[in-house]
């Protein structure tokens, strides 16, 4: 038998044309009809009219939502329903992340938001077996890794590449074991792999939703537009075809797309009806069946035919879906928001949490929420900020701007949160009430506080489990400062004149932060008065010969493979004194840049500022800065995966498959989530960049990253509108500013010096400030460890579990060959870790941790490189090749 695995499915982002609550409650239906609580109402309602029918639902963000405004009853009937494999989980995520922008550490908490609802509110059975990302825009190979570690049996995905799809459909190549890390032993981060026939909407002619225009079922033989033997017939020829390219007798088919199910009657009776009739065909001889199913059903079918799989080692980027439309400018769309979110990362994620623990019940008010796994204060900066900018249509820039600008709000509200908690941790660490003040609005030099006080500390906490010295600038009005330490030493510090921003001068001084824990500097006026004595490319308008493409939010198409160079010469000025070297570049009124060295520091800063981008000439813009350097290349470079594992990247080539390159820049660019570099065996140039960002290596030695883009066309790709970014400050266009890290060392260290410059840069100190005198028996100083870690170990989670219990992870952050000194195994004791929390008890959970460590079991499989033993779930014995009830596999398993 063919067995055809019917999946109903909705894809519900959270957010895009629509804001996240728009998309909840079907507010808007003008920008697209979509309401999600009334699919949820729908599928549940249709369920329970007949036993055989499945459904997978994946966005816990939403679920979350409808689950809490549902009766008692309803709640247990939804809970049989998952019980019973009716209504299945998959992925599980609060969202289904991007993949191209996202950083590691955002994903995996984001992913345990989601996980452990779905794992304390249903149990063993609410627990995903699949990861399903369906929509994002190329595919990570540290997203593989780390939903194996998960605990994950298989991925599904609908988006690759047009090229690389047409070589695995005739090597029956689209379904395969992805090997998603060169330093972990396999099959720790092994993970089956399957590419959906249809992306993820149902074959052409069987969409039955209210959106879609395809006839029903019309099954009364004595009506005139009878038309089953025709459905049968066209849907088995569309079988045979999708069998063909497949290795298996099973086969899978998305039944539903984006927001379908509003009313899940008109799917399920016609599907219902399909069922049948093909089924009926059995008697005739035709060996199909086809039946409702869940991905993990399908995969374990795949699993118990116990074939060879081909191996897959590195990722899928770039994607492009036709010649001329690679997918590789979104890794740059909307870069101010992209900085937004990886700060917010830094200070609600990582810094709020970690206070959280460190401050004890006085940091949230004493309390957690009754009868809610979250606490009152984490639940909303998690799932109202971090956790749904994640989403694969947010941090990537490829919304539509009032959804940007919702995203953007959300995340400030989530830092008024945060500031309660650090204020309150901060307060009992520190045993000072002093109120204090915080400057969101550094970035563009405006601290009302430092540039009105005479006398002000600054309190600098750094999230990092080792200790760091950071630059430390403030918008100020003086001329003159003397600033101390927590022992009350001298601090060399100097003001500059600003040429930009809001307030007349800068101070600047470096500052030394304990690990996991915090230091005060005070800073004192002594003086008041005077002071004393890149590239763009022409992003395409979609006329040439070639194609009509244009560049847009996710497409990158620049109509010329050689940039425009902004100008040759640019005004110049250079400030030298004891704390820090400049060099300040204006090469046209809306791009700048400032060429930093500190002192003792391990790389050159390069901060530029860009926009607004002028289009007076009716060509948008998309803006690089390149590095052209004597490293002997040989067309290769390297890129970060979520910011964890290095990739090595060629120019016009992939690894599996005979590249046929149609666009020089745009099909050679890729995601740099936190680093980039280039090499030979005598030098390393290593950028570090403090968002995400697109980037490429174009000519040998070179290295290039896109900073900001500005473009008059939609891109055809459903966003329906221009990222065309203004605001109220920049009217003229959005004017956008950030920084790269440059480090040049001998290859065999490199990674010494940039693993800890990314880490930086993500994980940057969180600034307070109080005015006036502090309490004399104010603690200046404080850590949170007995010691600091290794170099080799990251303390990437320390967050408050329950009343009683905290959530810790520790990575090793090398890569095995990257370092003969860090690559090597470390041992941590972690009674002697933490100087105020006593370690009582420790469990070891999998990495999303929804499941103890030692019964995490997944599936094991064969490749083409080498073998991995089967582990049978299944019992031996014949069923005809007919699949029976899926449920008994959960069962036995």
């Amino acid at each position: 038998m063919l067995n055809v695995h019917l999946v109903p499915h909705t894809h519900d982002d959270v957010g895009w044309l629509k804001t996240v609550d728009q998309y909840y409650y079907g507010d808007r239906n003008d920008i697209q009809h979509a309401g999600v609580q009334y699919i949820l109402d729908s599928v549940v309602d249709q369920l329970l009219k007949n036993p055989d029918r499945r459904f997978i639902y994946v966005e816990t963000a939403f679920f979350y939502r409808w689950w809490k405004q549902q009766s008692s009853s309803m709640q247990q009937t939804v809970k049989q329903l998952v019980n019973e494999g009716r209504l299945e989980f998959v992925n599980g995520g609060w969202c289904m992340s991007d993949e191209a922008t996202t950083h590691y550490s955002a994903v995996i908490d984001q992913m345990t938001m989601g996980l452990r609802f779905l794992n304390e509110t249903f149990g063993p059975c609410g627990r995903p077996r699949v990861a399903w990302h369906i929509d994002p825009f190329g595919h990570a190979r540290e997203h593989a890794s780390m939903f194996a570690q998960m605990g994950y049996d298989g991925f599904f995905f609908g988006r690759l590449d047009y090229q690389d799809r047409a070589r695995r459909m005739i090597d029956k190549e689209q379904e395969l074991l992805w090997r998603a890390s060169d330093s972990l032993t396999p099959p720790m981060a092994d993970l089956f792999t399957g590419i959906l026939p249809n992306g993820y909407n149902p074959p052409q002619g069987f969409c039955w939703d209210q959106s879609c225009d395809d006839p029903p079922i019309r099954d009364d033989p004595d009506l005139e537009d009878y038309n089953v033997d025709d459905v049968v017939n066209r849907f088995l020829t569309i079988a045979s075809a999708q069998a063909a390219v497949y290795k298996t007798n099973h086969i899978i088919m998305t039944m539903g797309s984006d927001f379908q199910y509003e009313n899940a009657n008109l799917w399920y009776k016609n599907l219902d009806k399909l069922i049948h009739y093909v089924n009926a065909q059995q008697a005739n001889g035709i060996k199909v069946n086809v039946l409702y199913s869940t991905p993990s059903c399908y995969l374990q079918e795949l699993h118990r035919a116990n074939l060879t799989w081909s191996l897959k080692t590195d990722d899928f980027f770039p994607y492009a879906d036709d010649a001329h439309d690679f997918w590789t400018g979104y890794f740059t769309s909307r870069p101010a928001l992209k900085r937004y979110e990886r700060i917010s990362n830094s200070n609600l994620q990582v810094t709020c949490n970690q206070l959280e623990v460190l401050g004890g019940p006085v940091s949230r008010n004493g309390h957690f929420g009754e009868g809610d796994i979250f606490s009152p204060l984490t639940v909303k900066l998690n799932s109202q900020t971090m956790a749904v900018a994640q989403h694969h249509d947010a941090v990537s820039g490829t919304e539509k701007q009032h959804v940007a600008n919702d995203y953007a709000r959300r995340l400030a509200n989530g830092w008024q949160h945060c500031q309660v908690v650090v204020s309150n941790s901060l307060a009992a660490l520190s045993g000072s009430s002093a109120q204090r003040i915080y400057c969101d609005n550094l970035n563009i030099s405006v601290c009302p506080l430092t540039e009105s006080s005479k006398k002000f500390s600054v309190n600098v906490y750094n999230p990092l489990a080792r200790p760091v010295t950071w630059p430390v600038r403030l918008p100020v009005n003086g001329t003159a400062y003397t600033v101390s330490d927590a022992k009350g030493k001298a601090v060399d510090c100097q003001v500059s004149v600003r040429n930009w921003g809001f307030a007349v001068n800068e101070l600047v001084f470096q500052v030394q932060a304990p690990p996991l824990g915090y230091s005060t500097y005070s800073v004192s006026l002594v003086k008041d008065g005077p002071p004393p004595t890149s590239t763009k490319y022409n992003a395409s308008d979609g006329n040439n010969s070639q194609s009509d493409q244009p560049s847009g939010a996710y497409i990158f198409r620049p109509n010329s493979s050689t940039p425009f160079i902004i100008s040759q010469t640019a005004k110049t000025e250079t400030v030298q004194n004891s704390v820090v070297q400049e060099v300040r570049q204006w090469f046209a009124p809306w791009v700048s840049q400032v060429v930093r060295l500190y002192a003792d520091s391990r790389a050159l800063e390069l901060e530029w500022t860009v926009g607004p981008l002028p289009i007076d000439d009716s060509l948008g813009k998309e803006v690089i800065t390149r590095l052209d350097t004597s490293i002997k290349t040989s067309e290769i470079f390297y890129t970060d995966s979520n910011g964890r594992e290095v990739l090595q990247r060629k120019k016009d080539f992939r690894p599996t498959w005979h590249l046929k390159q149609s666009e020089p820049i745009a099909g050679n660019y890729y995601p740099i989530n936190s680093r980039a570099f280039i090499k030979d065996d005598v030098d390393q140039l290593t950028v570090v960049t403090d968002r995400s960002q697109g980037g490429g290596s174009i000519h040998n030695g070179s290295l290039e990253i896109m900073l900001h883009r500005r473009l008059l066309y939609d891109d055809v790709r459903g966003v329906g509108e221009p990222l065309n970014e203004t605001s109220n400050i920049f009217p003229e266009g959005l004017v956008v500013r950030g920084r790269l890290l440059l480090s040049l060392d001998p290859p065999p260290t490199a990674a010494d010096t940039h693993r800890p410059l990314a880490q930086e840069m993500v994980l940057q100190p969180l600034l307070t400030f109080t005015d006036g005198n502090l309490n004399p028996h104010t603690q200046l100083e404080f850590s949170g460890l007995q010691a600091a870690l290794p170099p080799a170990v990251h303390l990437l989670t320390l967050t408050q579990w329950d009343k009683d219990s905290v959530l810790l992870r520790l990575e090793h952050q090398f890569q095995s060959w990257e370092s003969k000194v860090n690559s090597q195994p470390v041992t941590i004791n972690l009674q002697k870790l933490f100087s105020t929390l006593e370690v009582l008890g420790m469990s070891e959970l999998n990495l999303s941790a929804n499941q103890w460590k030692d019964e995490m079991i997944r599936f094991d499989w064969n490749t083409f490189h080498g073998y991995l033993p089967i582990i049978p779930f299944w019992p031996v014995g014949g069923t005809g090749g007919k699949l029976t009830d899926c449920q008994k596999w959960k069962e036995i398993v």
